[in-house]
């Protein structure tokens, strides 16, 4: 019996042929459809219009292969993410995208899944894929793969709340963590905490860098103790360092988390330890917490704008690929006080 040989799978539809036939029925020449689909400006309201009825009525699709060849350019942008996750990445990536959307472009995510390797790799793939430019918020800033592979790939690069010593100048947009802090620290000795704690992330990232320079600095001035403890973005670092902060035999009266993914644990382990909060210790946590004005009682938060920071970090990937020098912008956080944080308990 002979076998049946499998249907041949239909070919796809020429693009240039395509274009012929939507030059037909618009009744134009086929550089006339093509100056319409690129975008180009010197054509005429009338012209456009008769070129995107075509379009629609004949469901032509352009070669974006093709065209990106013809530009130059493949009008995408790729975004290591460090762990999408995280809530707040999203939204930076969100406004991100929403911004290049507008301007034309596709954007590309990664998630690294905090494996400083992963990054590496995914700066290396965008490379061979041809972006047009790179949004980085990487999972750390000293591992040098990750340098080499920007470095290599010579593209535009905007780090957002990263600090990268690479070869080119690159733009940045950066959280000032510093400000939300001291004045959540003020406020903490204001009602009496002598002892305050950071559950922070990784020492190698400028975000967590940053919030315990200032602890320290600020800890300093006030004459009151602090004490860092330093790891992953994650539950399990967080129920492991309030565990050691509450076996000190002076334990720490307020807690400052230094990401919502840390806060799990954080109040894991303060539920496990039977704490009150504010009446045992008082708890700020940085970034916004999905939900949480449900919990009681409300968290003292330490708040900045995401989707303005992905907004900003677009921006500045248009500029850079519009031929405009690298420069910085600083998006300012801001301490929101809120039923977590109170006295420091009279017997401590």
């Amino acid at each position: 019996m002979t076998p049946l040989k499998p249907a041949s799978a239909p070919r796809p539809s020429d693009s240039r042929s395509s274009m012929q036939e939507v030059a037909k029925r618009a009744g134009v020449a086929p550089s006339s459809v093509s100056r319409v689909l690129s975008g180009h400006p010197n054509v005429s309201e009338v012209l456009r219009n008769r070129v995107n009825d075509a379009v629609s009525a004949m469901g032509y699709e352009p070669d974006l292969l093709a065209q990106s060849l013809r530009r130059g350019a493949t009008m995408t942008v790729g975004f290591v993410v460090a762990n999408i996750s995280n809530p707040l990445l999203s939204e930076i990536a969100l406004g991100a995208e929403t911004c290049l959307q507008a301007a034309g472009y596709s954007m590309l995510v990664t998630n690294s899944m905090s494996e400083p390797e992963l990054d590496a790799e995914h700066i290396r793939l965008f490379a061979r894929r041809r972006v047009d430019g790179l949004l980085l918020s990487i999972s750390s800033e000293n591992w040098q793969a990750t340098i080499d592979a920007i470095n290599k790939s010579a593209l535009p690069v905007v780090l957002v709340d990263r600090e990268l010593k690479v070869n080119q100048p690159v733009s940045a947009v950066l959280a000032e963590h510093g400000i939300g802090i001291a004045d959540a620290v003020h406020h903490l000795a204001s009602l009496g905490h002598q002892r305050i704690a950071l559950v922070n992330g990784p020492a190698d990232l400028r975000p967590a860098r940053d919030r315990a320079a200032t602890l320290r600095r600020v800890s300093r001035q006030l004459g009151i103790t602090c004490i860092v403890r330093s790891g992953a973005f994650t539950a399990e670092h967080g129920e492991r360092a309030v565990e050691f902060l509450l076996a000190q035999p002076d334990p720490p009266t307020a807690i400052v988390v230094g990401s919502n993914q840390i806060l799990v644990g954080v109040l894991r382990a303060l539920r496990h330890a039977a704490r009150r909060i504010p009446e045992d210790i008082s708890l700020v946590t940085c970034d916004e917490v999905p939900l949480a004005e449900f919990l009681v009682p409300p968290l003292a938060t330490i708040e900045r704008d995401h989707f303005e920071m992905g907004t900003i970090a677009a921006q500045l990937l248009l500029e850079l690929l519009s031929g405009t020098k690298p420069r910085t912008k600083k998006v300012p956080t801001t301490y929101l006080p809120a039923g977590s944080v109170g006295p420091a308990p009279a017997s401590t």
